[in-house]
Order: structure tokens, then C-alpha cells, then sequence
């Protein structure tokens, strides 16, 4: 082993504490990205594979009812390789100790043979009995939430009639891996539910003999999707289609889809936001570092070692620490990604996890870390190089503060001697404390950010549900019915407020961009669920145009003024040409409002809703639960609290989930700035503390003077970290916005206090470890120059 081998190994063990420390900061970069791209890359093998072994279909279509002869049409449009026709209906279940109903979705299952498509995945008891027509296979999510078991009993309500029905076995499906109540947005295993039942069994209840009212086709490799849908919608029109439609925009696959390029999105703006911010510090950390040991430079160079031997040993000094940072970063990112994947698995109810990170993914954070961290020491060593020996051995000559002398005078007046010497210090480095207070705030921007992210979240539910959203209760008709209901829900004894809407599914189009979702027909003014723009101020909804959410605006492409195709899928399916009236401020989903008698009259339908908004007096709460489970028409009843409570769990799971572990790398790489920080500065200035100790200063004295330069740095830092987070929240929110919610850009001063006073316990922290090694100088020892 050569003499600067021996050499690294003992530099390495003397600054094991800081080496550690910048280890750590790579390490934490390199794991989210790491963590981040195997979350993704897990949960579309994942996809894929649970997709492909239970034949998900490729094209939904629903109908009103038509015969099953049609079957044979569409198996024969070129390009569909499969076709299955099945029942699917609504139904509600009446479970004991439950105030509302819970909704249902009851789906068809051939009698003797598994589905052609989309089947089922048993998970405990045992298969349908054909001969038996009251067992079905449950839910297997709903049915944890409920503690229900093969051989209980439900009571369900289908077509307004009411039975019950054994459950024979428990089932999860690829098509209802996110499962929502209709007319919501966020997934809640206890309140909905989906049943799998014999297939004449279901025929019956629904009056569907010999018919069935969706048809699931599967596509061959050379199939053209549009050219399919065509022919499905020309088949199927004469008996009520509704519109067919790709796997992009089924339900499940549609939010599950999201949550991946949501998570993609975020894995590609929000890791390197970390990485950069590490790099940085890296750069500062190494490059000080490097620079502290100018004078051994000299002194290997005196002794003979070329510029490139000595480059070479800074080299390996540098990759040693950035290699085991961005190893144990890999190892960690795996360890996290396989977790947080298994959490993701369970959340969705995939029945198998598929783990894989892209090699990309570590290629990336170990050329990050080395470069970075070599960069920082290369420049320095330049400088140093380009010296002759005698004078790199020689500390660098002091720059000429001759012209602050003038200042001299006020220091003497307002500081003491320890004080003097930590305000010049700072004055004639001006470039590395400004260097050390960037690097701090940075630190501190990632914490702020982060903080700033999660109070995002809760001010879009606190907005959504308190602001847009002011109903207590939303009922859903199991079709479009007059105004009969309406003043049906009026007449109930504590029911304050009634405010009707409707729903149509409609294709968007603007030019090349389209989207598939609703219309949302209100009322012209509402007052329980507005749209409103960006001050939370209610727009008024118009009967000569539509107002568009602004993600959905985004999507199409689109500016108030413009005109927008409407390809209503209901009724006599009219395509309606209406400009954009305006552009409202949505935080949850993408919706698409017009004015209801507006809605109706495009229709040729007259008084037609498919739910009400309730405002109700909660003292008649249970009265009003009752009356609206025994009335055949109501499909769903939602509490507005049961619909917050599950969009809080979504936050707090999935891609919501992943902030938290930002949070904590936040932190994590803001102590270690900080610490590295400390430390680097007493490395510099060892000598002169010995020096201090020498000539009478006490232990105490000698440190202040250490630590009251990073006391002021810290302070200063304090502001620049504040406006740098706000510019980052920004970017971090954005990543995490998604079509089913966005996080707006807001202040929080509780994040921004409660950053701060992270950096400064991480400021005191560390200032207490380096007064230890103040303490212990040992000033004859520190004053001899190491070899």
C-alpha cells in the first residue's frame, strides 16, 4: 500500500464523524430516486401482469338491454379477438348498525364456465353454486371492512327488490382495484361494495332474460381502438348504448393509472429537486474541505508527488465517501420501494407484488454523487496545483480589508474582543459564508417545501369541503327522474335544503384534445355545491356556456371563449358546440359545469335530475337515513363527513403517503448540512482556536468564536431558506397534482416556523458536538502541521 494510501485511510478515520455525514446527504438523495423509480416501475409490472392473467377487457360498452344474439356482431368487427355479454346493475346493502345504505355493484358470472373476460380472483371460501341462486362472491376489501365471512348473509336491495343472499366465497378483480362510490372520487371499502352473482340469477332481477346491458371485448394486436368503437356504438345504438369506451377510461384502471403517472411524476421533479440540493451541499461540503487541506498539498508536493498523484488520492478520498453514501442509498431506496410497494399492494388489492428498479435509477445516483462531490474538490485542487510548494504550505495570504478599517470603531463601540473577531471573520469571507448560508437554506427549502406540501393537502379538503362543497348529504337516483323526487326529499321532516343536479357522461373534445368524463348540470346559483374561482368566490352557472375545472382546461387545452365540442353518451347522444364561459378553481376531480334546465333542454328531457344536494337538521338525521333506504328509486346516499374522511385517507395513502418520507429526508439532509457545516469550520480553524487557547482565551471564549460564526450564518440563512421553499413548494405541489386533486401553491406559517426551528435545533445540535472537540484541543498538538 503506497504512502498516500496510508494516508487516505487515516484522513478517512480522523473525519469519520463528517464523512458520515455527507455519506448520509448522498445516501437520502440517491433513495428516493431509487425508492421512487421502483414504486413505478413496480406498480405497472404489477399492472400489467394482474391484467393479463385475468383478462381485463380492452373496450367497455354499456347498453340498455340487448339481446345476446348481438354478441355474434361484435365478435365479428375486425380486430376483437373476445367478447363476453354480462348483467351489471346497482344495488344497496342493508347492513345492521349502518345509518346510510351502502351501495353496491352487482356483475353477472357465467353459470358453468369462467368469464371469457375480467375474471375474478378468489381470495378465501369457495366458487359460486350453479344451482344456487341467492350466493354470490363479495368484495373482498368491503368485506374486511365489515368483518363479513363466507356463510354470512346480506341483505341486499336490487331493482327495488329486496333478498338476501348467501356469500359463498370472497373475490378481488383487476377492474375494481380502486373502488368508489358513485358520485365520488376517493375509494372507501366500507362503503362500497361489488357482488358477483349467477348470471340468471341476475338476469331475473334486473328483467334481463336472455339480454345483457354491457358487452366486454377484448382486442388483437392489430386492432385500431377508434375504428372498434365506431363499430361497438353503431351496434349497440339501436338498443340504448350509452358509448363504448377503451380500458384508458374504465373507472378503476383510470384512477389506478393516475396514481402511477402521478408517482411517475413526481419521481421525475422530485428527486432531483433532493439531488440538486444535495449536490449542492456536497459541492460546498467538499470543496471547503478540500481546500483545509491546502497546506498538505504543499507538503506532498514538496516531497515529490506530481499534480495528478495527488489528484488521484483527493479522488479516491472523494469516491470513497461518495460511493458508500450512494450504495447505501441504493440499499435503503430497495428496502423502501419493496415497503412502501407492499403497502401500495395491499391498498390496491393486487394478489401479487411484481418489485423491480430500473438499473438506470442507480446508475443516475451513483454519477451524481461522484461527479458532484469530485467537482468540488477538483476546482480547488486547481488552484492549489498552480502554486509552488513552499507557498500552497503557507496559509493564503489575507485579502485587503484595508478599506474596513472605518468600521474598526463601530465593532470596538458595540462588540467584545471574541465578538470582533467572529464579525470580521464573516466580513473578509464573504464568498464562503454566503456559500455556508446558501447551503443551509437550501437545506432548510427542502423542509419547508415539504412542510408547505402537507399543509396543501389539508387546506384542499378544508376548501373542498367546507367552501365548494357545503351539503351535508347527496342522493343519487338509480336513473334521471322528475321533479316528483325532488319534492319528495322536500316534504321529509328535517331536510333544510334541496338542491338538485344531473349528471351526463360526455366525450370533451377541443381539436386533438379529449376527455372523457361528466357534465355536471346545477342549478344557476347554487349554495351547496359551487363552483367557484381562484379567490373562493361562487361563479354563476351558465345556460350559453360551460365552465371547465382548471385541470380539465389544462388537458384540452382550452381558454374561456374558446368553443368545445360536447358529445353527450345519454339519451339521443346530441353533440352540442358551447364556448368555455369561464374556469373554475377545482381542487377535487375535473368536473364540467352548465346550467340544468340548459342540460335538460340539449337532452329533449324536461325537469330531469339525477340526485339532490341536502342541507338536514342533524337531530332528524336517523329519520331521514330511514325513509331514504326504503324508497326504490334512491341508488346511494353519501354523508359529506364519511366523503372527507375518505379522501383523508387517500392523502395519507398512496402518492399522499410518499411526503411524509420526503419530509424525513428533508430533515435528514438539513442536519447533515448543518452538522457539516460546524464541523468543516472547525476543521479550518483548529490552529487558530489553539492559537486562542494559547495566548489566554478560555474554553468557552475559544468556541464562541467558532460557534457565534455559525450562529449568524444559521440566522441568516433563515430568510433565504423561507423564500427559496415557497419557489419549491411550488414545484413539489405541482408534481403531486393530479386529475383527481390538486395541491395548491399556499403559505403556511406554521411550516415555515416549524422548518426553522428544525434548522436551528439542527444548528445547537451541532454546535454542542463541535464545543466537544473544542474542549478537547489540545493547543500544543493542534499548532504542529500534520504530515
Amino acid at each position: 500500500m503506497s504512502p498516500l494510501d496510508h494516508k487516505l485511510l487515516r484522513d478517512l478515520w480522523r473525519i469519520k464523524g463528517q464523512a458520515a455525514a455527507i455519506a448520509v446527504v448522498i445516501a437520502v438523495g440517491v433513495l428516493l430516486l431509487v425508492m421512487m423509480d421502483g414504486l413505478v416501475n413496480s406498480l405497472v409490472e404489477t399492472k400489467t401482469a394482474y391484467y393479463e392473467r385475468y383478462r381485463l377487457a380492452d373496450v367497455f360498452a354499456s347498453v340498455t338491454r340487448a339481446p345476446r344474439r348481438t354478441l355474434d356482431d361484435l365478435a365479428a368487427i375486425p380486430g376483437v379477438a373476445a367478447v363476453e355479454g354480462r348483467v351489471n346493475g346497482a344495488a344497496l346493502i342493508d347492513l345492521p348498525g349502518q345509518q346510510v345504505p351502502i351501495r353496491a355493484q352487482a356483475v353477472s358470472v357465467p353459470e358453468f364456465r369462467a368469464p371469457a373476460l375480467n375474471d375474478d380472483y378468489l381470495a378465501a371460501g369457495r366458487a359460486i353454486d350453479p344451482a344456487r341462486q341467492d350466493q354470490i362472491l363479495l368484495l373482498e376489501g368491503f368485506a374486511n371492512a365489515h368483518g363479513l365471512v363466507p356463510g354470512d348473509a346480506l341483505t341486499v336491495t336490487m331493482n327495488g327488490a329486496r333478498r338476501t343472499l348467501e356469500i359463498a366465497g370472497l373475490a378481488q378483480s383487476p377492474e375494481f382495484l380502486y373502488t368508489t362510490p358513485p358520485g365520488e372520487l376517493a375509494p372507501d371499502d366500507a362503503r362500497f361494495a361489488v357482488i358477483w352473482m349467477n348470471e340468471k340469477a341476475l338476469q331475473a332481477a334486473f328483467d334481463l332474460e336472455g339480454a345483457f346491458n354491457e358487452a366486454l371485448l377484448a382486442l388483437g394486436r392489430d386492432a385500431r381502438l377508434p375504428a372498434v368503437l365506431e363499430a361497438v356504438d353503431r351496434i349497440l345504438r339501436p338498443f340504448g348504448g350509452t358509448g363504448a369506451y377503451g380500458v384508458e377510461n374504465q373507472m378503476s384502471n383510470r384512477f389506478l393509472t393516475e396514481e402511477i403517472n402521478s408517482l411517475r411524476a413526481s419521481s421525475r421533479a422530485v428527486p432531483p429537486i433532493f439531488l440538486t440540493v444535495a449536490a449542492f451541499l456536497l459541492y460546498i461540503v467538499i470543496s471547503r474541505m478540500i481546500e483545509s487541506e491546502r497546506e498538505q498539498v504543499g507538503l506532498l508536493k514538496a516531497f515529490g508527488y506530481s499534480s495528478a498523484g495527488i489528484g488521484l488520492h483527493y479522488l479516491k478520498f472523494v469516491l470513497a465517501i461518495a460511493m458508500t453514501g450512494a450504495a447505501l442509498g441504493c440499499l435503503l431506496g430497495i428496502v423502501s420501494g419493496i415497503n412502501v410497494a407492499e403497502f401500495y399492494r395491499a391498498y390496491y388489492k393486487f394478489p401479487f407484488l411484481l418489485f423491480r428498479v430500473d438499473p438506470a435509477a442507480f446508475i443516475t445516483g451513483f454519477i451524481v454523487s461522484v461527479l458532484t462531490a469530485s467537482a468540488g474538490s477538483f476546482i480547488v485542487l486547481r488552484r492549489v496545483f498552480a502554486l509552488a510548494p513552499a507557498t500552497a504550505m503557507r496559509p493564503p495570504a489575507p485579502a485587503d480589508y484595508s478599506r474596513s478599517e472605518r468600521l474598526g470603531g463601530v465593532f470596538r463601540a458595540l462588540l467584545d474582543q471574541p465578538s470582533r473577531m467572529v464579525a470580521r471573520r464573516l466580513i473578509r469571507q464573504p464568498v464562503r459564508s454566503l456559500a455556508s448560508t446558501a447551503g443551509i437554506g437550501a437545506g432548510m427549502a427542502l423542509s419547508v417545501a415539504m412542510l408547505s406540501l402537507m399543509g396543501g393537502f389539508d387546506r384542499t379538503l378544508m376548501l373542498n369541503f367546507s367552501v365548494i362543497d357545503r351539503s351535508d348529504v347527496t342522493v343519487t337516483f338509480t336513473q334521471p327522474l322528475g321533479s316528483d323526487a325532488i319534492y319528495a326529499l322536500q316534504r321529509m321532516e328535517g331536510v333544510l335544503v334541496v338542491e338538485p343536479f344531473r349528471n351526463v357522461s360526455a366525450v370533451l373534445r377541443n381539436g386533438l384534445h379529449t376527455y372523457r368524463g361528466a357534465i355536471n348540470g346545477l342549478v344557476a346559483e347554487p349554495e351547496l355545491n359551487r363552483a367557484v374561482d381562484a379567490d373562493m368566490e361562487a361563479i354563476y352557472i351558465r345556460d350559453d356556456g360551460i365552465i371547465l375545472a382548471e385541470a380539465l382546461a389544462e388537458i384540452l387545452r382550452i381558454a374561456p371563449g374558446e368553443m368545445l365540442t360536447v358529445e353527450i353518451q345519454e339519451g339521443t347522444r346530441p353533440v352540442l358546440q358551447l364556448p368555455v364561459a369561464g374556469v373554475a378553481r377545482s381542487l377535487l376531480g375535473s368536473p364540467a359545469y352548465f346550467e340544468l334546465g340548459a342540460l335538460n333542454h340539449s337532452l329533449g328531457e324536461q325537469n330531469r335530475v339525477s340526485g339532490a344536494h341536502l342541507r338536514i337538521d342533524g337531530a332528524y338525521g336517523d329519520v331521514i337515513y330511514d325513509l331514504l333506504k326504503n324508497m326504490p328509486a334512491v341508488a346511494g346516499v353519501s354523508l359529506k363527513s364519511d366523503a372527507r374522511a375518505s379522501f383523508e385517507t387517500l392523502m395519507d395513502t398512496g402518492a399522499g403517503a410518499i411526503r411524509y418520507i420526503m419530509a424525513a429526508i428533508a430533515g435528514i439532509i438539513t442536519f447533515g448540512i448543518v452538522y457539516n457545516s460546524a464541523q468543516i469550520a472547525f476543521a479550518e480553524r483548529e490552529r487558530d482556536l489553539a492559537s486562542l487557547r494559547v495566548i489566554g482565551f478560555t474554553k468557552g471564549e475559544a468556541a464562541f468564536v467558532l460557534l457565534g460564526e455559525l450562529a449568524v450564518i444559521t440566522v441568516v440563512a433563515l430568510p433565504v431558506g423561507s423564500v427559496l421553499g415557497y419557489y419549491m413548494s411550488a414545484a413539489i405541489a405541482a408534481g403531486f397534482s393530479t386529475d383527481l386533486y390538486r395541491i395548491p401553491t399556499i403559505f403556511v406559517p406554521s411550516s415555515y416556523g416549524t422548518a426553522a426551528i428544525a434548522v436551528l435545533a439542527a444548528a445547537i445540535v451541532s454546535g454542542w458536538l463541535v464545543k466537544r472537540n473544542v474542549d478537547r484541543i489540545d493547543p500544543v498538538a493542534a499548532l504542529k502541521t500534520r504530515g
